[in-house]
């Protein structure tokens, strides 16, 4: 559990120092990252395909990736995931796309999707996508 409490830790700093409007997918019950994001004023929302998630401070919204409201998205520079199922990484490259934002996955042990996206961090943290110039 220590160990994913530093994950998720230092996602949140990765993010806090590179974006300003980032969305968390499927936060789940692991909202360390988003927590620290959003004390860094770098955090838009969260979303989860189960109703009634809270954490305290955090905005969760219910959606799901595979048939997003692309509202909820708009204006984000980045859409992220800790830890998603890998059948999720599809739909998230095609929001990321369409909306023009940076993807970035954390993957669960060493699933990978595709090629695998560019390494930005050491933990190591992937970009499938890149928002334009």
């Amino acid at each position: 559990m220590r160990h994913h409490k530093h994950i998720e830790r230092s996602i949140g700093e990765y993010i806090a120092a590179r974006y300003r409007r980032a969305v968390e997918v499927g936060v789940g019950d692991n909202p360390g990252a988003a927590r620290l994001s959003a004390a860094a004023g770098a955090l838009l929302l969260c979303t989860d395909i189960r109703p009634g998630i809270r954490h305290e401070g955090l905005t969760v919204v219910t959606d799901d990736i595979f048939e997003p409201d692309f509202r909820l998205y708009e204006g984000a520079d980045l859409v992220y995931a800790v830890r998603p199922g890998v059948e999720m990484v599809p739909p998230l490259i095609a929001l990321a796309a369409r909306i023009d934002c940076d993807l970035l996955v954390y993957h669960l042990g060493y699933e990978i999707y595709g090629d695998g996206g560019e390494i930005v961090s050491p933990i190591p943290l992937r970009r499938y996508h890149r928002r334009a110039p």
